[in-house]
């Protein structure tokens, strides 16, 4: 047996199952991380804009659509 089994079973029953919870979440986690590759299928989208906008201006554009966005209710 592994020295983390022993921990664990030395635990009180309430200790244990949130000990329990927390590898849960680990093993959770790391399957998120490594879920996929990352797609970059969005560059180039804002291409019609580059005469607009600096990349500087586009971002506040982006974050002034975005507190927009969030003002509304869902």
């Amino acid at each position: 047996m592994s020295g983390l089994e022993e921990l664990v079973k030395e635990l009180p029953p309430e200790l244990y199952r949130e000990a329990e919870d927390f590898i849960r979440f680990l093993v959770e986690r790391r399957a998120r991380k490594t879920k996929g590759e990352l797609k970059l299928d969005w560059i180039g989208a804002l291409q019609d804009m580059k005469d607009q906008y600096t990349s500087v201006e586009l971002q506040h554009e982006i974050l002034d659509w975005w507190e927009e966005k969030e003002d509304v209710p869902p």
